[in-house]
């Protein structure tokens, strides 16, 4: 299906996990797709194995986002559609959480999201939508969790404001909240393959389904938001956890 046909995609943090499957999906439905990174090698490396177009961009400096955003204006001029994806994991009890992780993690989540919608508003044709990776902590409360719960909350409350501000452009703007998902960051937590294999059995004894969820589930979600067939959606967050925050 080429349900995207002749649209103009950016997906920020689109090397790998998520960013990288919603970019393939994207460009699947018939979207030309631009992805983002921090790292010019993987950066390169993710782009031509998609055939997509890369920008190097730090999400978490407002001086990068602006950067990225007046390259996509001269290559592009405008865009249809917005998946604002990258972020980082961290976190720690709110009785030891450190300056540092706070401010990587709000700095990059929070932040950097916020500035990279305010900065791409210009850029999005009307009838455009946006698309937020937010997560089922947004509204979960376990223990260590306090800075990324709080950063994906912050995201929630900023999609549906700019749903209402954009709302007269017919811009549409929406989340998907993902629970566990079997992508590259679980193998960046530093745990042998014992104590992964017991992370995993962990997280699927949370979830109802009895099942972690993929990337492409995440990346059909996304492509749904940014077509006509939601085209009465705006403001809405999907939970895409198998039941886990039930």
């Amino acid at each position: 299906m080429e349900n995207l046909q002749g649209k103009v995609a950016v997906v920020t943090g689109g090397n790998s996990g998520i960013g990288y499957a919603a970019a393939k999906e994207l460009k699947t439905q018939g979207a030309e797709v631009i992805i983002t990174g921090r790292r010019k090698e993987a950066l390169d490396r993710a782009a031509a194995q998609l055939g997509v177009a890369g920008l190097v961009a730090d999400q978490g400096k407002l001086a990068a986002i602006e950067e990225l955003t007046a390259e996509v204006k001269a290559k592009y001029g405008k865009i249809d559609i917005l998946f604002i994806n990258a972020g980082v994991l961290g976190g720690a009890d709110i009785e030891s959480a450190t300056e540092d992780v706070f401010d990587t993690v709000m700095g990059i989540n929070f932040k950097g999201a916020y500035f990279t919608l305010s900065r791409f508003i210009p850029l999005l044709r009307d009838g455009g939508s946006v698309v937020f990776l937010s997560s089922n902590t947004a509204s979960m409360n376990r223990a260590n969790s306090s800075i990324y719960s709080s950063s994906k909350a912050a995201l929630n409350a900023i999609m549906k404001i700019a749903a209402v501000e954009l709302a007269p452009r017919q811009i549409r703007v929406n989340a998907v909240s993902p629970g566990p998902t079997q992508t590259e960051i679980l193998n960046k937590l530093g745990l042998d393959p014992q104590a992964r294999k017991g992370l995993d059995e962990w997280m699927i004894q949370q979830i109802p389904l009895r099942k972690i969820g993929t990337a492409d589930d995440v990346a059909r979600m996304v492509a749904y938001f940014c077509s006509d067939a939601a085209g009465f959606i705006t403001g809405a967050e999907v939970v895409m956890d198998g039941g886990m925050s039930l």
